[in-house]
């Protein structure tokens, strides 16, 4: 009796490394960035120079984890929210295809547009 594969816990390891590091860091991200910096209580270096300060290599690695983990535990919730509305097991494979591709497609832009930053 052979069992078939599943690549559930690959895509479940993505949903949960996203979801946790998207709720510790994108309330932070607009704290800083939506309000502190706007409001002027905080003051960046060069005058407000954020492309600078996007260049530095942590700060690089630091966007593209937030907008990689981000797309895939969105693609996640997003496959299972298709899943339970329509209640169709046909529409799995279809929808897990589009939003898995759509967040390797997003992380491969990501990649591009820090890396050239």
């Amino acid at each position: 009796m052979s069992k078939s594969r599943n690549n559930d816990p690959f895509w479940w390891s993505f949903f949960g490394a996203g979801g946790v590091f998207s709720s510790f860091f994108v309330p932070i991200h607009i704290l800083l960035l939506g309000l502190a910096l706007p409001l002027g209580w905080v003051l960046w270096p060069e005058h407000g120079d954020l492309l600078a300060l996007a260049r530095n290599p942590l700060a690089r690695i630091y966007l593209f984890l937030l907008i990689a983990l981000s797309l895939f535990h969105a693609a996640h919730r997003i496959r299972f929210t298709l899943h339970d509305l329509l209640l169709a097991k046909s529409i799995d494979t279809p929808a897990a295809f589009v939003c898995y591709g759509g967040a390797i497609v997003g992380t491969l832009c990501a990649a591009m547009t820090v890396w050239t930053l």
